[in-house]
């Protein structure tokens, strides 16, 4: 399933598969999102698969939310990598 990003005001719905090859569309879509939000959700419940790219394209967005001082919120269970993932940084911190 290709990736799929849908949204209402600051609240963005993620569908399908975040990876290599479409990591892009992900990071134009979010490029300048905290110029114009100071709060952004992204729901994760439709992603289906995620990679190590759409891993660290996530974290980059984490990232710049912290820099900026701005909100980001990441609901939903999503896929078992995306928890893993969170569940292991959860363990280090």
């Amino acid at each position: 399933m290709n990736l799929k990003i849908t949204h209402y005001n600051n609240f963005f719905k993620i569908k399908g598969i975040l990876n290599q090859k479409n990591v892009h569309i992900f990071q134009n879509a979010f490029a300048h999102i905290f110029e114009t939000n100071n709060a952004v959700t992204i729901s994760v419940e439709g992603l289906e698969g995620i990679d190590k790219y759409g891993i660290k394209a996530l974290a980059e967005l984490h990232e710049q939310s912290v820099s900026k001082q701005k909100s980001l919120s990441i609901i939903g269970m999503g896929c078992k990598e995306l928890f893993n993932f969170f569940k292991s940084v959860e363990k280090a911190a």
